[in-house]
């Protein structure tokens, strides 16, 4: 795949709600949008992600009466907490906004008039359910009933989830509040609507024939829309409603979903003000359509609106129309739908405060492949493939042999490798394909298969040999060392989109910092290694039960139970007893002891330089650690066949620094890792500091 002239993109993600935080089924759509615009950076176009919260509708307001305080107060609290969990997973937006603006309010304004004088509006009086009990009309999200259309029960007032049908609220089969549980009434009022029908041409002609959809969404619309006279689109809510008032229908206000992706625009009109730049360029086509790129990221379950609603807006206000909507599946965990009953109904938040949120990147990107298959979060599958593959096969590559080049840098010239980097430098443009599609798996594929290339490459030359032949071996260890090198930054280079902190560190390391696409072409040679330094940290089971942990609770009365769309949660209680420790029952605690007993233990952390097989044994590791400066101990560490000595090397190890050296046969243990073991364990479990701890500081 080759490109050469520059593109302009515009690319958005559907607008969170701001009625809730954000959790893991939210982030597969922003991290997948994040991951293609920056890759369409580092190829070198002009790409500007533009987002903004969703701040309208009842939910917003009945919340905020709840809680005392104005909506305005409310949403800018929410919006606070969607930045920070959004940037505390590297979604770097160009900007983002609020839908509750002025630059909104007057666009909608301006979108509005224009489907006035396209004929598009018309009024007339509808049923809408009242609940007498909140004193409220209820929103499409406030009432459930069945299906007017296939008779699915427990569907939302707006469309269906088993049959994809949309209708009114006033519709569906005995339907409930879901604010009060009360049997709704009927009322009349008066509603605009916008006619949907008379565009059905340019629909039928944009959804099927424009490329802008994948064909299982354009033969989705077809079959079950497009075959027939489209529904009018029901566009005001009578007050009280929190939302922008419809200027030439007082006391009415238009409904949420009409100012919502009028937000995409606004922001953008905002984005260009801040960066001198020409709003009308970007929402305003041209003669030469192919100028600038709109693409739309969504869910499935907001398809009818983007793909339907949302053109017809564009077109009868003479704006750009996407060149792609991207629509996305739903998230699973353990292959369920998130519960908070099981622990799985993970908040943004919490996995932030145990979890690498980079693993949870790459993990996403192996399974997202660019259709509407939803995607599940099998947590040991997580765990697994973000050790192997991460630490595995990506850090370990740097950290087995970066080591030996912090001295005398890479080679002056790149050595013969085989044509290893060659054909790294070939896969480029699979990847970038990959990336360009959507189509994330197949690229971490290609990543991973040159991962094993290189790591096969080390494993052949075995460079630890090399460093203890010394001076006679010192050339040819510089080199195998400068191509392993070589290769752990090409694949930084195509891993850069999906990781990009593990790739500002590994251009701390060795390179500088990488901000091109083609800087996987061309070797680096002669340039400074810096002293390698741990990148990633495994994932441990404990902390994946720390994230479970603290997202259980019982949901019953839990009014906030709710996915990405605003459907209910399975509220299964998990009623499995905890079982007891099998530990603790063979291996009673100790005695009590004084905090004067517990100092007499000198507890450093130290890091490992060396760790090879000790044959002759059947338990022992040989490791040689460093306590910081030129204080190195020897260890005799009975963890042989739990680890495997090259993945020790670079990691820090806690070690009892001040026990009394012991004389073995195979040499002098001059002190102990600590690591945890027991009844009931299948390992034995090395403890490792917090990222940030350097050797020889001590435990207290």
């Amino acid at each position: 795949m080759h490109e050469s002239a520059s593109r302009r993109i515009l690319v958005t993600s559907a607008l969170p709600y701001a009625n809730g935080h954000i959790h893991l089924g939210h982030l597969v759509e922003y991290i997948q949008t994040d991951i293609f615009v920056r890759f369409q950076k580092l190829r070198g176009h002009q790409a500007i992600y533009i987002c903004a919260d969703d701040t309208h509708g009842t939910a917003i307001m009945l919340r905020a009466q709840a809680e005392g305080r104005s909506e305005t107060d409310l949403i800018a609290d929410m919006q606070q907490a969607h930045r920070a969990d959004f940037s505390g997973f590297h979604v770097a937006f160009d900007h983002y906004g609020s839908t509750n603006s002025p630059t909104n309010q007057r666009l909608c304004g301006e979108i509005w008039q224009s489907l006035r004088d396209a004929g598009l509006v018309a009024s007339r009086d509808v049923q809408q359910l009242f609940d007498p009990v909140a004193g409220v009309f209820l929103a499409d999200r406030f009432v459930k009933g069945g299906c007017p259309r296939c008779g699915a029960a427990d569907q939302y007032g707006d469309s269906c989830e088993a049959c994809g049908a949309t209708y009114s609220p006033a519709d569906l089969v005995d339907p409930t509040s879901t604010l009060s549980g009360g049997v709704p009434e009927v009322r009349s009022a008066e509603h605009l609507f916008v006619e949907l029908e008379k565009m059905h041409s340019f629909l039928d002609e944009w959804t099927q024939r424009s490329g802008s959809l994948a064909a299982p969404i354009a033969n989705y619309l077809a079959g079950h829309f497009l075959g027939e006279p489209l529904r009018d689109w029901d566009i005001s809510r009578p007050a009280p409603y929190f939302g922008f008032e419809i200027p030439d229908f007082p006391g009415h206000y238009w409904y949420v979903w009409f100012d919502a992706p009028i937000g995409y625009v606004a922001s953008t009109a905002e984005w260009a003000a801040e960066n001198n730049e020409s709003f009308e360029q970007w929402w305003k086509p041209t003669d030469d359509h192919d100028a600038i790129e709109i693409h739309h990221f969504i869910g499935k379950d907001i398809t009818y609106f983007h793909t339907l609603f949302w053109p017809a807006m564009l077109k009868a206000a003479g704006l750009r129309l996407p060149k792609s909507v991207r629509v996305h599946g739903f998230l699973t965990v353990n292959g369920q739908k998130m519960s908070k009953s099981r622990g799985t109904f993970i908040l943004a938040s919490t996995w932030l405060e145990h979890v690498d949120p980079e693993m949870l990147r790459y993990f996403y990107a192996s399974k997202i492949s660019g259709g509407i298959d939803d995607i599940d979060l099998d947590l040991d599958d997580f765990i697994a493939k973000a050790n192997a593959d991460v630490v595995g096969k990506i850090v370990n590559l740097a950290s087995r042999t970066m080591r030996w080049l912090t001295e005398s840098g890479l080679s002056a010239a790149y050595p013969d490798d085989g044509g290893l980097f060659a054909r790294g430098a070939a896969d480029g443009d699979e990847i970038a394909a990959a990336y360009e599609a959507g189509d994330l798996a197949r690229g971490m594929r290609v990543i991973m298969q040159a991962a094993d290339r290189a790591n096969a490459f080390v494993d052949e030359r075995q460079p630890w040999k090399l460093a203890k032949a010394g001076d006679e071996a010192a050339a040819e260890l510089q080199d195998v060392a400068s191509i392993a090198v070589n290769l752990f930054r090409q694949l930084m280079v195509y891993l850069t989109p999906v990781m990009p902190a593990l790739a500002e560190e590994a251009g701390r390391l060795v390179g500088g910092s990488i901000d091109s696409w083609d800087a996987a072409k061309t070797p680096l040679v002669g340039c400074p290694v810096s002293p390698f330094r741990a990148l990633k940290a495994r994932v441990t089971p404990e902390q994946i039960a720390a994230v479970l942990a603290a997202s259980q609770q019982p949901t019953e009365t839990d009014p906030a139970s709710t996915n990405a769309k605003g459907t209910s949660m399975d509220d299964t209680a998990d009623t499995t007893p905890v079982s007891s420790s099998p530990t603790l029952t063979a291996e009673p605690l100790a005695e009590e002891c004084t905090i004067d007993d517990f100092a007499k233990v000198d507890l450093r952390v130290a890091k490992v330089l060396t760790a090879e097989e000790v044959p002759e044994a059947r338990k022992l590791l040989k490791l040689t650690v460093s306590l910081g400066g030129d204080e190195t101990r020897t260890i005799f560490a009975g963890i042989k066949g739990y680890h495997d000595p090259a993945t020790l090397v670079g990691r820090h190890v806690v070690v009892v620094a001040n026990l009394a050296p012991r004389k073995m046969k195979f040499g002098l243990s001059e002190g102990m890792v600590v690591a945890a073991s027991g009844e009931g364990a299948d390992g034995v479990y090395l403890i490792s500091p917090e990222d940030g701890a350097l050797p020889g500081m001590r435990l207290r």
